[in-house]
């Protein structure tokens, strides 16, 4: 009995191994997304004038990054034939998306609140390779294998994670062309090529995810959290567009469709607005109407990631585009997606608590030997 008690206290080290193995082994794929919602919203609070909050948020997203790095990491070398699976499922496989979104949104960070560039050309490298291995393994894996779901079951939000991780390694591109030196033409290229790639996924997978919406029955415990990712895949897109606008100085390439970027640009942030109304309102059938409980899970840093995109998109898009007439509503849309971080925040600290109690739990109720 003995053993058994000290094999379910965490506050053993056999329970403690314990308890952490199973958090590896059960890792969600796609939790870099933390990564990425505390990113973007720390980003929004250094444009919106608010710099102890950007540096406060940046400070916590290195922890942040390097936890999730070494739990991912861990699964590799513990569990790699669940990782595997994982990547080359069509409903699991997406999530490893963030791991390139979350990489280079905190390279961005250390661009524009750190100001350290050597640390941020070495996220962008890594995030580039984790682009090119990801990316490709798991389209690879998705059209080879040979039983695949219906559309149904196999396609979901998380599948545009694909855009924000190619716009994210555009945007961060764009901001270290200063330091590029020579390279400076290679990187506008490569910038604009990521930037017109990530185009390209949203305008072929948002078919599939509407045609889902509107022909097959949804129930409300499909109807998950990434789902807001239709909106925040043209958010960075549109925050990708501005940055290539912005720096399109620097640039004979970028000069030469400058009008092509500044419609483009628009085009999508007019269509992330649109995302917005009718995602609300699934929402509300949801919770409100269908009674689906609001409780956390990771997925709902799915939902954090595009309203703090969405409130940097709408900044930067006042500035390339000169739109003074969104300016007023950007502290607004700041205030909104920093409580919804919050409650995320908070809910992970409650998970994580009420775990650890839970597992305490048999060491101090009375058992029978």
């Amino acid at each position: 009995m003995a053993q058994e008690i000290s094999r379910l206290d965490p506050s053993s080290p056999t329970g403690v191994r314990q308890v952490l193995d199973e958090g590896v082994r059960d890792l969600f794929p796609g939790y870099f997304a933390l990564v990425m919602a505390t990113g973007i919203i720390s980003l929004a609070a250094g444009l919106l004038g608010v710099p102890l909050l950007a540096r406060a948020l940046f400070d916590l997203n290195i922890v942040n990054y390097l936890v999730v790095s070494a739990l991912m990491a861990t699964r590799l070398i513990r569990y790699p034939r669940l990782l595997f699976a994982d990547l080359t499922d069509h409903g699991r496989g997406p999530g490893f998306f963030t791991s390139i979104a979350g990489t280079c949104v905190l390279g961005t960070q250390f661009v524009a609140i750190g100001h350290d560039t050597a640390v941020a050309w070495f996220l962008w490298g890594l995030g580039v390779v984790l682009w090119f291995i990801v990316v490709y393994a798991f389209f690879a894996a998705a059209t080879l294998r040979g039983v695949k779901p219906g559309l149904e079951t196999g396609i979901n939000g998380a599948w545009l994670i694909a855009t924000v991780g190619s716009q994210s390694i555009a945007i961060l591109s764009a901001l270290l062309l200063p330091t590029a030196g020579p390279y400076a033409t290679a990187l506008t290229t490569f910038a604009l090529i990521m930037y017109l790639v990530g185009c390209m996924m949203y305008l072929t997978i948002i078919p599939l995810i509407l045609y889902r919406f509107t022909f097959f029955r949804l129930t409300p415990a499909e109807l998950t959290p990434p789902y807001w990712i239709n909106m925040g895949a043209v958010a960075i897109t549109t925050l990708a567009g501005a940055t290539l606008v912005l720096n399109a100085g620097r640039s004979p390439l970028l000069t030469a469709i400058l009008p092509f970027l500044k419609g483009l640009t628009l085009y999508f942030w007019a269509t992330a607005t649109w995302w917005i109304p009718l995602l609300l309102i699934l929402g509300v059938w949801r919770h409100l109407y269908s009674h689906f409980p609001l409780r956390y899970n990771p997925q709902y840093w799915g939902m954090v990631f595009p309203l703090g995109m969405y409130t940097a998109c709408t900044k930067r898009l006042t500035q390339a585009l000169d739109l003074p007439l969104l300016a007023p509503i950007t502290p607004y849309l700041l205030a909104i997606a920093l409580i919804a971080w919050g409650l995320a925040f908070a809910g992970l600290v409650h998970e994580l608590v009420r775990d650890m109690m839970r597992a305490r739990l048999p060491a101090s109720s009375p058992r029978r030997s």
